[in-house]
């Protein structure tokens, strides 16, 4: 049996779960509160040093952490990820974009909307936060007139990384009225068979 340690409300850790129901994969959730110091405990930092979830531990006790690694590794031998090397390319090209482009933006205007005060000192970083987002969004939407999906041309665990938080943008500020094209693919997404929604 996989466990997954992992916040339910973090997009990171969402990935994982979407990819596990898709695939019907049986596992074990560990609830670990991040945000409250639960990553920090000696317990879990002797599981993860880095302190940060979601981390991934098999059966035989190996351990792997980082969202997309953990995303590739479960998906190996599925439909999920190419195994055409020119779409397995670029397929982790959206997934690096993802965690470089995206999610340092997307994810962090949601976390100082949804859950710092309006007097916090964080909430000056919105404007930058939304302009560098949007430009995340745009190239992502660009993308979308042309393909369907991220993952070689069909859905796979790219768009799952690119889902999580980009389902969630207008929690941090983001009109996705502006991006009709990338609506459109999460609709697509929602529809996939056993697809599961992130909990709030």
């Amino acid at each position: 049996m996989l466990t997954v340690y992992g916040l339910r409300s973090s997009g990171n850790c969402y990935k994982l779960q979407l990819l596990l129901e898709l695939t019907g994969t049986p596992y074990r959730w560990v609830d670990t509160d991040s945000a409250n110091g639960a990553t920090r405990t000696p317990e879990f930092l002797a599981l993860n040093p880095n302190g940060k979830v979601p981390l991934l531990v098999l059966e035989d006790g190996r351990r792997l952490a980082e969202s997309n690694a953990i995303l590739c590794f479960l998906a190996e031998g599925t439909p999920y990820l190419p195994t055409d090397p020119w779409e397995r390319a670029r397929t982790l090209q959206w997934m690096f974009f993802e965690q470089y482009s995206h999610e340092p933006y997307v994810a962090v205007a949601r976390f100082v909307c949804r859950w710092l005060p309006a007097d916090h000192a964080r909430r000056t970083e919105l404007p930058g936060l939304l302009e560098r987002g949007a430009k995340a969004l745009d190239v992502m939407e660009d993308h979308l007139g042309r393909e369907a999906f991220f993952s070689g041309g069909r859905f796979g665990v790219a768009d799952i990384a690119l889902f999580a938080y980009t389902d969630c943008a207008a929690d941090g500020g983001f009109d996705m009225t502006r991006w009709p094209c990338i609506v459109a693919w999460l609709a697509r997404v929602r529809a996939q068979p056993r697809f599961s929604a992130m909990v709030a």
